[in-house]
């Protein structure tokens, strides 16, 4: 995939495809729905296989972005396709449920998907892995509790640094918390891996800035401490 797309002198045009993966009903689907269409309904078939979806970005300095999502299907069934959707990715998100995630089989779910990425797929060109941020959906099951809510921040700091992630957010698709910051930091980590490769190969990367200027509508959760327990960069 050519993530540079008819490059003008006026305007550049990227394309991004993007992994969302993690087990069956965590809200993959849900998650893509409510940040591309900003709908968001609870009922919905599982996907089979793998679907897409397009959401285009209009950034600061004529650049826009458009990120492929791929929704896998999280059924195990289908695990032995992921080489083949994950191809040419140049990032992803692993989603898991947060009401969920003090089960030690949620995150040994989380690191199999992980592994799972980093095993099969690279950046374009590159033998750097992929950015790979962490999605601890349905927040808001969870948010109004601050004792399990700092467990929460606590035990994902220390699990996201372990493991290789370049980041973590609390997010619900329901009440759309997060799910803006989320992409746009993703977006913000590709431009960096790219701007990284290209200037160990001398390549110029026609000075794009991983710092855009998004337009960010993103709903936060009014908690009593401090909104980094919602969003976390754990793996500089």
């Amino acid at each position: 995939m050519n993530n540079l797309m008819d490059n003008t002198e006026s305007e550049k045009d990227f394309l991004y495809k993007i992994l969302m993966v993690g087990d069956a009903n965590v809200g993959k689907t849900s998650i893509i729905k409510k940040y591309v269409h900003g709908i968001f309904s609870q009922n919905h078939k599982p996907t089979i296989g793998v679907d897409f979806a397009l959401k285009v970005l209009k950034l600061d300095n004529n650049l826009i972005v458009r990120l492929q999502i791929w929704d896998i299907a999280g059924q195990e069934r289908f695990n032995t396709m992921t080489r083949v959707y994950y191809k040419e990715a140049f990032a992803a998100f692993v989603v898991f449920d947060a009401s969920s995630w003090d089960n030690p089989n949620t995150l040994n779910i989380v690191k199999k998907w992980k592994s799972d990425i980093d095993s099969k797929v690279s950046l374009p060109n590159s033998d750097e892995s992929i950015p790979v941020i962490l999605l601890a959906n349905k927040i808001d099951l969870i948010s109004t509790d601050n004792d399990k809510m700092k467990k929460l921040t606590e035990e994902m700091n220390q699990f996201c640094t372990s493991h290789g992630f370049s980041a973590w957010f609390g997010v619900s698709a329901k009440e759309n918390i997060n799910l803006n910051l989320a992409h746009e930091t993703l977006i913000d980590l590709i431009f960096k891996k790219l701007d990284q490769i290209n200037q160990l190969k001398g390549v110029d990367n026609d000075n794009i800035n991983a710092n855009k200027n998004l337009d960010k509508q993103t709903n936060t959760i009014d908690l009593n401490f401090n909104m980094e327990n919602l969003k976390t960069t754990c793996c500089d």
